[in-house]
């Protein structure tokens, strides 16, 4: 188990910076995939080539038929699925923790200069970019670069999983026969050969491709539902940065008048002014000649 441990650590690191169905897949990882091979298929296959037995004496002829049967080990082949699979992962943490250090060293220049005016901040704040992928506490955005990242590291590792279930059944196919006939060089003629425990193995070799179609599933979904939320929010900004046009008001075009318009009603303004002048002495004239009368003189 010691050799996995520095593997466990970095794709732990991982978790944080996963959605949730990705921390799914990575506890998939850890227990039915490190664990299991760590635990109990080693122990199973440990007598795969000692209890391989031919019935033959031909110096050579067993070891051929074995290489025949068996080209890669299962418990190689499996440790080389895992570790393929979980290298995407891996190159996105490096990636993730990249983004990390330079928006951190960022705003670490930034808060150095606080104490400056406003304005030398404000042409701070425009020369360095403002950090949009982290936080200061170590949390990250899932957008932008680091989304791009993620979709690319899971269409990989979803061509990784089919390209070894793939391999796995022309190698050696989903099951073990407990008799194989071999007809290799040197052997004189066609040697039948048995395998140790083989339903046991077939039992593990089922297993271990029922956790990689799960896994294979966990991915596909995961960049199913990353792709329809990258869709819905590319369609939100968009309408948010689509100006509607809006005819205005009939009231407001009168504000826009042009120079001859707003003479003339400058002049309107003048003469309705006389007017109301002129009727107001009338007004006068009339009132006091009212008084007059009704005044009696002896």
């Amino acid at each position: 188990m010691g050799e996995w441990e520095l593997l466990s650590r970095l794709l732990d690191k991982v978790h944080s910076h996963s959605t949730v169905i990705g921390k799914v897949w990575l506890t998939v990882l850890f227990v039915f995939r490190i664990l299991v091979l760590t635990t109990a298929t080693e122990k199973v296959w440990s007598d795969e080539q000692s209890d391989f037995v031919c019935d033959t004496n031909q110096p050579g002829c067993e070891n051929m038929c074995y290489d025949h049967a068996f080209p890669i080990s299962h418990i190689r082949f499996w440790v080389l699925q895992i570790i393929s699979v979980a290298t995407p992962t891996l190159v996105y943490l490096g990636h993730v923790i990249h983004v990390i250090h330079v928006e951190r060293k960022v705003r670490e220049k930034i808060q150095k200069q606080t104490e400056l005016d406003d304005e030398a901040n404000l042409f701070l704040r425009k020369a360095y970019k403002i950090p949009k992928y982290s936080h200061s506490n170590g949390k990250i955005n899932l957008r932008g670069t680091l989304l791009r990242s993620y979709v690319l590291s899971l269409v990989v590792k979803v061509l990784l999983e089919l390209g070894f279930i793939g391999g796995q059944y022309f190698l050696y196919g989903f099951t073990l026969q407990s008799r194989y006939v071999c007809s290799a060089f040197p052997c004189p003629h066609k040697v039948d050969c048995f395998l140790s425990r083989p339903t046991e193995k077939s039992i593990f070799i089922w297993f271990m491709l029922v956790v990689a179609c799960i896994s294979l599933a966990l991915s596909v979904v995961e960049l199913l539902h990353l792709c329809v939320k990258a869709t819905g929010e590319c369609m939100a900004r968009r309408q948010d940065y689509t100006v509607t046009p809006v005819t205005p008001p009939v009231k407001e075009r009168k504000a826009f008048k042009n120079p001859e318009q707003m003479i003339q009603d400058h002049f309107n303004l003048e003469r309705k002014a006389d007017l109301g002048s002129g009727v107001n002495r009338v007004a006068k004239g009339i009132s006091s000649e009212d008084n007059n009368m009704g005044e009696v003189h002896i």
